[in-house]
């Protein structure tokens, strides 16, 4: 479904008496309603929960005179001229399918944000992908304000992109993370310069097909100015920049591991290579860093830090600051952190890597390994990523409601590894699968939580899930 014919591309809509139907509460619903009364839309918030957060948020915006209604968000609003939609509802509800019958545009919190940007906004470095997006917005960040920038990570990092766009500080450029649900409500977004960091299955039951998914990701290019940063190790996300509509003059700027070509950055001896933004790039190249100034130097960081630089440097930002960028910026929690080392064996947790694509980035960083996996599959199938891992794997520690799914994988593609499946949910489920890793692991090992899976079968979310994973560590370590 479209998102919806809209007449301008920059902001300066006139909302004042409009009809505007707000879909859904949550951190983008409440301050796109706000948003949208202040500027004179009559606004009514439709939200299908009906629970005591829903009735607290309602509270607060019918004192504004915002009509709320709760447990129904599938029918549209009598007289509704525009539906503004939280990210994460599927395109195929009733409410939109009504919105299309009736000609009624429908914007995600990214699109209205984008409009009420006023003349002199600043603009937007965006940043998508499977894997990686927080890591590389927050580096991008990081660069950008030792260039001395104004700057924020922003988007789907967890700051509303209204409130920077609509709050008193002012900012020069902004670091924006997209979702491909916020890219597939985003129809007239146009970034100063964007980056696909790579597209693997992912949210399939949300867009309904990896065409679908891997279109709503390519959004990000559209219109873009100055450069389409790609992955030259993703041909999918090189195919995105070629089918992208982009202004005179966007080039397509490559990242690599490897040596780079012209327009491309990369890896030469251990040093960050730019031979994008400089003169003569057929002979020329600057370097920005070395590897070990980025941390951790794991590989798919690595690519995380040279998408990151490539936007950075189509800003117009110096090496230096590239470099002091990188070394300043410290990783989230979950995220390839190190958490001890016990009799010579490495402790990390990863429990960020929710999907397979970035379990197999996680298993590529370290030679030998203990993996604990397992969780909620999402409809993931493990066999490639088993086969492509097998070869490190000293063992593996199966938790969660999927980890027979894992379990045939590996007895498939790598039975000689002993398995062991912990067949528990209970509190004390993670202390019993770091302590059967440690009795598999040998000195120079690697124990990894990378699970593959999400988490919500045992634990509130991948937090949760790390933190109880350290805290056996330690245990074990005591």
């Amino acid at each position: 479904m479209g998102s919806g014919q809209v007449t301008s591309t920059s902001g300066l809509f006139d909302f004042q008496g409009k009809h505007v139907t707000v879909a859904g509460l949550g951190v983008s619903g409440v301050p796109a309603a706000k948003a949208l009364h202040a500027r004179g839309a009559v606004v009514t918030v439709v939200n299908d929960g009906d629970d005591a957060r829903a009735r607290e948020q309602a509270a607060e915006l019918e004192a504004l005179g915002i009509t709320v209604r709760l447990g129904d968000g599938s029918s549209l609003p009598e007289g509704t001229e525009l539906v503004v939609t939280a990210p994460g509802w599927q395109p195929g509800k009733p409410l939109f399918r009504a919105a299309e019958q009736a000609g009624v545009p429908v914007w995600g919190d990214v699109e209205l944000a984008w409009r009420l940007r006023g003349p002199d906004a600043a603009p937007w470095l965006a940043v998508t992908g499977t894997n990686g997006k927080t890591t590389t917005v927050q580096m991008l960040a990081s660069i950008l304000k030792a260039a001395g920038l104004r700057t924020a990570a922003v988007g789907n990092i967890g700051v509303s992109l209204l409130d920077a766009v609509l709050g008193e500080e002012e900012y020069d450029v902004l670091a924006v993370e997209l979702s491909s649900y916020q890219l597939h409500w985003a129809p007239s977004l146009r970034a100063h310069s964007a980056a696909v960091l790579n597209l693997a299955p992912d949210h399939l039951d949300w867009h309904g097909s990896m065409e679908a998914y891997a279109r709503d990701k390519g959004r990000i290019y559209e219109g873009n100015n100055v450069a389409c940063v790609y992955n030259v190790a993703d041909k999918a996300t090189e195919d995105l920049v070629r089918e992208a509509d982009v202004e005179e003059g966007c080039r397509a700027i490559g990242f690599t591991l490897g040596a780079p070509g012209p327009s491309q950055l990369g890896v030469v001896d251990g040093i960050l290579v730019d031979r994008a933004f400089v003169e003569n790039r057929q002979k020329n190249a600057q370097e920005l860093a070395e590897v070990s100034d980025i941390h951790p130097p794991a590989p798919h960081n690595i690519a995380n830090a040279l998408a990151a630089a490539a936007l950075a440097r189509a800003f117009g930002v110096p090496a230096s600051a590239v470099r002091d960028g990188l070394r300043a910026f410290r990783p989230d929690a979950h995220r390839i952190a190190h958490v001890a080392d016990l009799d010579g064996v490495a402790y990390v947790d990863d429990s960020k890597a929710t999907n397979t694509h970035a379990a197999e980035a996680s298993l590529a960083a370290y030679e030998s390994i203990v993996w604990i996996a397992g969780g909620l599959a999402k409809g993931a199938t493990f066999d490639e990523l088993v086969a492509k891992s097998a070869k490190r794997l000293r063992g593996a520690v199966l938790i969660g409601a999927d980890r027979a799914l894992i379990r045939d994988a590996l007895a498939r593609h790598a039975p000689e590894v002993p398995v062991v499946d912990l067949d528990r949910t209970d509190t004390g489920a993670m202390l019993q699968a770091v302590t059967e890793a440690r009795r598999l692991a040998r000195p120079g090992d690697t124990v990894l939580l990378a699970p593959a899976c999400a988490s919500m079968d045992m634990f509130t979310n991948y937090n949760q899930r790390g933190d109880a994973f350290a805290a056996a560590v330690r245990e074990l370590g005591a």
